[in-house]
């Protein structure tokens, strides 16, 4: 029995190579249009599906394979006396393998074409054949890959190039493969055909692509690997376009640490750098100064213990002067050299590149596209059993309106702004407390709010003397109020709307300091 593949391929990356191999076995090359040119040039012989199925490409090509002597052939049960009957009958051809990729859809639609060019970059007949294939992969091979086309030749000649010789694990494999592939295409057909107001659907799926695998997860038993989402919609920025200069690999808790040290600095306008340890900024300054000077303040003024080993993320190219402020400063504490697993930053000057490298051989060099912190997005989160959706916390204009008899000075309104957006990239309890533009104390993640201000007050003693502090949500008693007041804090912030509002604002009023209430909340658990 000759056997048959069909090669139907957008990607011709090692077509002509995986032809040549397939006809040494004595295969016979089916295919159409591009393909069967490139295969042709190849020297290999090629009969085109026109010819096998004696009906021409319909439609401006949209109907080329959608025919029973194709899917026929792929899909009729090899040992079934029935089908084997109803194949001769009909005149059916068996097709062992489909080789098939493709149209770049999701690139397409990234050029913003025309509804009427994205509707034809919908690819039909590969899908459908690429299905087949997989459904009845016991017999055909169902190959979606380049990258796997040297392993199936490979595995071919170890059965004499009869496919039925070939293990069935591996096939299921290659079936798997393929379901996925065609599923992670018509994630993006339905994300570009949906309304971009219809952000939950009924039922969803998550387009993505494999980044990188990890040594291992959270902790070492666990195991891990970095995705990307493939999305229509939102360009790939951030983390999820990162490019790695320099360093160690990346593991699952660096990728969590530098997108969230990313994520603060480019929530600013204005030149920003932050310090983050398991998520949370331990140190951050804002302002029109430079980066050196916004570097040296956030690190001696801020919690520099916690800096030590942590992730440095700037929302500006980084200069040489940063670059040897980062190699050189000294820890305010012990007068040693600072370390850092991470630094990343939109860009770097070539030669505060080489002076980064020359830091550490492990230290973790990071490009990532700021992009527009602002656009609406989707994210997702696990939890066991399913997965949670919302909208982004995306940055937004937001008033601040004085509850309490004391106004604020613009320079405090000035440092509000800092705290307001350094306390939702804080965990939940936050407080923030900001002085000329420098986070000098930070509280996260207590069961209650008081706890997390007694931290602030804590790390920033004296410093705290005409401070600012912004928390994330309603405060629920007046004692969040007191503590930030005893600190030396003039202005406290926070959501507003408890049932005891009134007793924060006399509090606040007995002691002199301005209450403002946002009426925005910025929870992140």
């Amino acid at each position: 029995m000759t056997h048959r593949a069909v090669l139907a391929v957008y990607d011709k990356q090692g077509v002509a190579e995986l032809a040549r191999g397939l006809h040494a076995l004595g295969w016979e090359i089916v295919s159409t249009g591009g393909t069967a040119r490139a295969v042709r040039e190849a020297g290999v012989p090629v009969v085109e599906v026109a010819e096998l199925t004696a009906s021409p490409e319909m439609f401006g090509g949209r109907v080329k394979t959608l025919h029973p002597k194709v899917h026929g052939g792929i899909l009729y049960r090899r040992g079934l006396a029935e089908d084997e009957a109803q194949a001769v009958e009909h005149g059916i051809p068996n097709i062992d393998m489909v080789v098939g990729n493709l149209y770049p859809f999701v690139e397409t639609v990234a050029g913003n074409p025309s509804f009427e060019e994205a509707i034809e970059q919908i690819d039909i007949g590969g899908p459908a054949m690429i299905r087949a294939a997989s459904k009845n992969h016991q017999w055909v091979l169902p190959i979606i890959d380049p990258a796997d086309y040297n392993s199936v030749l490979e595995a071919l000649r170890g059965a004499d190039g009869d496919p039925r010789g070939i293990d069935a694990a591996y096939r299921r494999r290659l079936a798997a493969k393929a379901f996925q592939h065609v599923a992670h295409y018509d994630t993006a057909v339905a994300e570009y055909l949906r309304k971009p107001e219809e952000l939950f659907p009924e039922q969803l799926t998550v387009g993505m692509t494999r980044v990188q695998e990890m040594r291992y997860g959270e902790n070492p038993h666990q195991q891990g690997a970095f995705y990307m989402f493939d999305s229509v919609r939102t360009p790939v920025e951030g983390i999820g376009a990162m490019q790695q200069h320099h360093g160690k690999g990346m593991s699952y808790v660096n990728f969590l640490d530098a997108d969230a040290a990313f994520n603060v600095v480019c929530d600013f306008d204005e030149p920003a750098v932050a310090i983050i340890k398991h998520t949370n900024p331990a140190c951050l300054a804002a302002g029109d100064v430079l980066l050196a000077r916004l570097y040296e303040r956030a690190l001696v003024e801020g919690d520099f213990v916690s800096a030590y080993g942590g992730i440095v993320a700037v929302n500006r190219i980084v200069d040489m002067d940063l670059a040897v402020a980062l190699r050189d400063v000294l820890s305010p504490e012990s007068g040693v050299r600072m370390f850092y697993e991470i630094v990343i930053a939109p860009g770097y000057e070539p030669a505060a590149l080489d002076h980064l490298k020359k830091k550490s051989k492990d230290l973790r060099i990071l490009e990532a596209p700021v992009g527009d912190p602002h656009r609406e997005r989707i994210e997702v989160r696990g939890v066991r059993g399913g997965m949670l959706v919302e909208t982004a916390d995306v940055s937004r204009d937001t008033r601040f309106d004085v509850v309490s008899e004391r106004q604020p000075t613009a320079k405090e309104m000035a440092d509000l702004q800092v705290a307001w957006r350094v306390c939702k990239h804080v965990k939940s309890n936050a407080v923030a407390f900001v002085k000329d533009g420098v986070l000098i104390g930070m509280g996260a993640g207590q069961p209650n709010r008081v706890g997390s201000a007694e931290i602030c007050k804590q790390q920033a003693g004296e410093r705290a003397r005409g401070a600012v502090a912004a928390t994330d949500a309603l405060i629920p008693f007046p004692d969040t109020v007191e503590v930030c007041a005893s600190a030396g804090c003039t202005v406290v912030a926070h959501t507003g709307g408890s049932i005891r509002d009134d007793e924060s604002v006399a509090a606040a009023n007995r002691l002199g300091v301005t209450l403002i209430v946002t009426g925005v909340r910025h929870f992140r658990h």
